[in-house]
């Protein structure tokens, strides 16, 4: 039997591979909780349905002999396709779904968003079917490609889940601290109605971050299915659940909080299954966020909650 310190390193790789995935479904809660005061919770099933585009598009490569493509090329087309498919999706779920309830009372948007999220499952298993489809990611990468690292095993496939989550985290903060389109954004989360009076044209602002936010969640459905090799209709629940705690914990509406609050989940999740039991890993998950929200309410890079006396 093997000891802590011997699947230590193991539990670590599985660890911030699983969290760089939360992170970039955080990051969509986040962005979009940031300048709307909305909780999207319809982001998990735009995550699903990038996982979908991108297991669509691996297979269309696969029947039109387009995988003599280097693997890094052929892996930038089927995450180019899902982002787009997937930052289109968001921004007609902001259009249809969302905008019209601007000024409705803030359950509106809520109930909304649920109808969004059970429409877009059921659609998927009408058109795809309820049972779990094979992500064939091994015809890019092989299975046993990868290094070992001490009792580690660092596969390219987690090796490369890593590289490309951290791009795109730093492509976004970059995004957001450097350019004129992310000065608008963080404008318009202080104040809408100070933005709009500045010139900055609002609603391209808020259908702006729901692209980028579905696009970043469509990415990860792509490198989640990489890794257990396989998706469902159904994933988009439960993987919606943990980006939104993820994001709880780092902070909600704070970019740095979410990247930090997925590594974390991400840790967390993988110890309670490696150290404990893979039965309480979800019930762990949570008592993690319930003590966070106790101890420090905003989150651990939100701002502090002004206490009453």
């Amino acid at each position: 039997m093997q000891t802590f310190l011997e699947l230590l390193p193991q539990q670590l790789i599985n660890g911030v591979t699983l969290g760089a995935v939360y992170a970039l479904i955080a990051l969509g809660y986040s962005m979009v909780y940031g300048i709307l005061g909305l909780l999207n919770f319809a982001h998990g099933d735009v995550y699903m349905v990038g996982a979908f585009i991108g297991f669509g598009t691996l297979n269309t490569l696969v029947t039109g002999n387009a995988l003599s493509l280097p693997p890094a090329i052929a892996l930038i087309v089927i995450l180019l396709v899902a982002m787009v498919g997937s930052g289109i999706l968001g921004v007609a779920i902001e259009s249809v779904a969302y905008r019209p309830l601007r000024s409705a009372p803030r359950i509106a948007p809520l109930i909304s968003a649920l109808g969004v999220s059970f429409f877009l499952q059921n659609a998927m298993q009408l058109t795809q079917g309820a049972r779990i489809q094979i992500y064939k990611s091994t015809l890019i990468i092989p299975l046993e490609a990868g290094v070992n690292i001490g009792t580690a095993r660092l596969s390219a496939t987690r090796g490369l889940v890593v590289v490309v989550a951290v791009g795109l985290m730093i492509a976004l903060t970059y995004l957001v601290q450097r350019t004129k389109l992310g000065r608008a954004m963080r404008a318009v989360s202080i104040d809408r109605e100070a933005a709009a009076m500045m010139g900055v044209d609002i609603d391209r602002v808020i259908s702006l971050t729901f692209f980028i936010g579905s696009a970043l969640a469509g990415a990860a459905g792509v490198l989640i299915g990489m890794i257990p090799q396989q998706i469902s209709p159904t994933m988009g629940f439960t993987a919606g659940l943990k980006g939104f705690t993820a994001a709880v914990i780092g902070g909600i509406g704070n970019v740095p909080g979410a990247m930090l609050g997925g590594l974390l989940l991400g840790l967390v999740e993988t110890f309670a299954t490696g150290f404990i039991s893979g039965t309480y890993r979800d019930a762990i998950t949570f008592v993690v966020l319930v003590l966070v929200l106790l101890i420090r309410p905003g989150g651990l890079l939100g701002i502090r909650m002004p206490q009453k006396v």
